[in-house]
C-alpha cells in the first residue's frame, strides 16, 4: 500500500517537529557563553588570582603571575551566563606578596572574595576582568573594551602607571646589572695584564670546547694576537658598560 502525503499532513508533521525542537531551542538560548579572562594589577605588589563559580568549581579559570603595575595574557576560558540578570557572582581567590623581608623571607597574603557581576555593557557577556587596585582592593568587569578604551565600564580608568618609587627601584636594577659588566670587565682586563698567557688558554679552552671552529684566525692560545683581540674586545665592552652606566645614572627617575 502506498501512502501518501497531502499539504496538511506535510504541515501537521512540520508542526510536530517545531514543537519537538523549540524546548531545545530555549535551552540552547540560555546556554553559558564562555569569554576570555584577563587580570590587571594597579598595586605595587606581585599578585595571582583564581576566579571560580561558586555554584559550579569546575567553571574557573586564572593562575597567573601578575608584576606591579603590569597586565596578564589572555586565558580562556570561564563560562558566563548568555543573559545578565542580578546575582550573578564569582568568587576569586587572589594571592600578594609583601616586600622580602631581611631574612630572605617573601610573606604570602591570601585573600578570597565573593564579586558580583556588573551589568552587561552592551548587553552580552564580554571578556572577565580581574582588577587589583591601588588600594589591594579587587573588582571585576565584563567587558570586549580594553582599559584604555573610551567605551571601558569599569570605574579604574586606564592601563596602570607606575609610581616613581617602583620605577626607581627597577631602575636601580638596572643600574647594579651594569656596575657589575664594569667591574667584570675590569677584572678580566686586569688578568690580561697579570697573566695573560694563563687567562688566553683558559678563554680558548672554553670556547673551543662549545665551538671548535671558534678563534680559527688564530694558531692558538699563545699567539700575541689572540692575546691583543682580547685586549681590545675587553676594552670594548668595558667602554661601552661604563656608557650605559652613565646614562642610567643621568636618567634615572
Amino acid at each position: 500500500m502506498v501512502s501518501v502525503r497531502t499539504p496538511a499532513s506535510r504541515g501537521l508533521r512540520a508542526l510536530a517537529l517545531g514543537m519537538l525542537l523549540l524546548p531545545m531551542l530555549s535551552a540552547c538560548a540560555g546556554k553559558d557563553v564562555p569569554v576570555s579572562i584577563h587580570g590587571v594589577n594597579y598595586s605595587g605588589e606581585v599578585f595571582s588570582y583564581v576566579i571560580v563559580d561558586p555554584k559550579n568549581e569546575a567553571n574557573r579559570g586564572g593562575g597567573e603571575l601578575i608584576d606591579p603595575y603590569a597586565a596578564g595574557g589572555t586565558i580562556c576560558c570561564y563560562d558566563l551566563p548568555r543573559r545578565w540578570r542580578s546575582g550573578i557572582q564569582v568568587r576569586v581567590d587572589a594571592t600578594h606578596w609583601l616586600p622580602r623581608k631581611a631574612d630572605g623571607s617573601l610573606p604570602e597574603v591570601q585573600q578570597t572574595q565573593l564579586l558580583e557581576v556588573p551589568a552587561y555593557a552592551d548587553g552580552k557577556p564580554g571578556e572577565l576582568w580581574v582588577l587589583r587596585g591601588a588600594d589591594g582592593k579587587l573588582s571585576i568587569v565584563t567587558s570586549d573594551y580594553q582599559p584604555d578604551h573610551a567605551s571601558w565600564p569599569g570605574k579604574i580608568k586606564g592601563w596602570p602607571v607606575p609610581s616613581l618609587e617602583y620605577r626607581r627601584e627597577k631602575w636601580d636594577v638596572y643600574i647594579r646589572h651594569e656596575e657589575g659588566g664594569v667591574k667584570l670587565w675590569e677584572k678580566l682586563l686586569e688578568q690580561m695584564r697579570l697573566a695573560p698567557s694563563e687567562h688566553a688558554r683558559e678563554v680558548w679552552a672554553s670556547e673551543r670546547k662549545s665551538d671548535p671552529k671558534a678563534f680559527s684566525d688564530y694558531t692558538g692560545p699563545d699567539d700575541a694576537r689572540f692575546h691583543a683581540y682580547l685586549r681590545a674586545d675587553y676594552a670594548r665592552l668595558l667602554a661601552g658598560s661604563r656608557s650605559k652606566l652613565e646614562q642610567l645614572k643621568k636618567e634615572r627617575p
